[in-house]
């Protein structure tokens, strides 16, 4: 319901374009730099300790993004609550439901990491590890899963502070702890010489900076001020928080899934082949982990657009919706655009930074490079649906774009094709999923994306011209 003060709030009025630079690209470094947290100890492990050392980071890797699927549930999930609550003139409710979330979030952390902990052995052998690769994986991942709760209570309170209007603030808490982790990584691996545990230290070190740095701010919240009983878990804030915020769950835990299919089939396929197995796990990992910088990206210019997005939904201003959308399919193509070149041209020059192997290393990341993301040019727009869905409340929908590339896609391609042929059935299916799913996504989103085509109300209007022009 449009009331004086949400047809006067920034986000109703102020450019589209200039609104985008203020959430989107703190929210796009805040993602970029969260993604190097792992590509960073590669780096420095793949010129410390081998390739090895780079495939038992791939092999502890999605335990790590267990727990990010859900602190990015609980963390967008809690900024569409709060943009959304905030655009319908709700602010109690709004308060409630997010100190529900920061407390849930504690909890949620503490209880993950323990069970991981306690089944790690079975855990790196589900995700496709070799007897080669077990010391390495097992001494870096039980040191790694001490930051886990951490990463969960850090991220969410980063999201919450995106929508609360400070997101500078958001990306600095970030970057403070990813520099840290850059500056030890080098010290600990070469100067300490404690190898993969060295860069696992750092890691949960800057992660620790980051969680500390959003626990300051809970105190200093622009648009709420929860009190010490909003804190209390409330099951049924909690349940709307998750729903909102499920796409990005289950975009992430099908990175999972995904990556346990994966590494097993290489695991398989690769000893049938040239490259044996661990040659193989260890380029897959590194390959995914740099277009995830791309997917990063992406996903930061559709989170920074969900205040926009989300606000205007919840006031009526439906065209503006639209056109923010539009904005945001524009600039995730680019970076695809720009992604898939850098893939086809120079996938060696890319995989070198990681460490110098020998010749078959180079061949197997060449062909990952080019073939598994050769479709990685669709991937813009099918990521922004399905967060475009989530801002506007339609779960389901985004659960099933999100769903639909990683699980009902990528999954049996691989195991049709790797079946059908070997190692390069593996890469193949990359391409595949992305191309099928891409025309699912147009088919969801279009029809909601039309409904949108309405008239603007005339005394909705520009910072430049309140009353005469309409917003664009």
């Amino acid at each position: 319901m449009q009331t004086s003060e949400t047809l006067h709030n920034p986000l109703a009025m102020e450019s589209i374009w200039k609104l985008l630079g203020k959430y989107a690209i703190p929210c796009v470094i805040f993602l970029l730099v969260n993604s190097l947290y792992n590509m960073v100890d590669q780096i420095f492990i793949g010129q410390g300790v081998g390739y090895l050392g780079n495939g038992a980071t791939n092999i502890i890797y999605p335990l790590t993004i267990i727990v990010l699927s859900v602190a990015l549930m609980l963390g967008d999930g809690s900024a569409s609550f709060l943009s959304i609550r905030l655009g319908e003139n709700r602010t109690r409710e709004a308060t409630i439901g997010i100190g529900s979330a920061i407390t849930f979030s504690i909890i949620i952390g503490l209880v993950m990491a323990a069970l991981m902990a306690i089944f790690l052995d079975d855990l790196v052998y589900l995700f496709g590890c070799t007897e080669t690769l077990y010391p390495y994986a097992i001494g870096y991942g039980r040191i790694i899963i001490i930051g886990l709760p951490f990463v969960l209570v850090g991220t969410v309170l980063t999201a919450i502070e995106r929508a609360d209007g400070s997101p500078k603030y958001s990306m600095m808490s970030l970057v403070v702890g990813a520099v840290t982790n850059t500056i030890l990584d080098p010290i600990f691996i070469f100067i300490f010489k404690w190898g993969l545990e060295g860069a696992a230290i750092a890691t949960i070190i800057g992660q620790m900076l980051t969680c500390f740095m959003g626990i300051y701010y809970i105190k200093r919240f622009k648009t709420i001020a929860p009190k010490k009983q909003d804190y209390m878990v409330r099951w049924s804030y909690c349940k709307k928080v998750i729903t909102l915020g499920i796409s990005s769950f289950i975009t992430q835990m099908s990175i999972v899934i995904v990556m346990a299919v994966i590494n097993n089939l290489l695991t398989n396929y690769g000893a049938q082949s040239q490259y044996g197995s661990e040659i193989p796990i260890a380029v897959i990992g590194i390959v995914i982990k740099v277009n995830q910088l791309v997917i990063a990206a992406t996903v930061g210019i559709a989170s920074g657009a969900q205040p926009i997005i989300g606000f205007n939904y919840g006031a009526g201003n439906q065209k503006r919706v639209q056109q923010t959308f539009l904005y945001v399919v524009i600039c995730a193509e680019i970076l695809a655009v720009i992604a898939l070149i850098a893939y086809q041209i120079v996938p060696v020059q890319i995989i070198s930074i990681f460490g110098k192997e020998n010749g078959l290393y180079n061949e197997f990341a060449e062909k990952c490079f080019r073939i598994f993301l050769l479709a990685t040019i669709l991937n813009g727009f099918q990521t922004v649906s399905g967060l475009f869905a989530q801002s506007i409340g339609k779960a389901v929908k985004a659960a099933i774009i999100s769903l639909s590339r990683q699980i009902v896609f990528l999954l049996p391609a691989e195991l049709i094709l790797s079946h059908l042929f070997g190692i390069m059935g593996v890469l193949w299916a990359g391409p595949v999923a992305d191309t099928l799913a891409f025309v699912l996504a147009l088919v969801i989103i279009m029809p909601e994306w039309r409904k949108f085509s309405v008239k603007e109300p005339m005394h909705i209007t520009t910072g430049k011209n309140r009353h005469m022009n309409p917003v664009s």
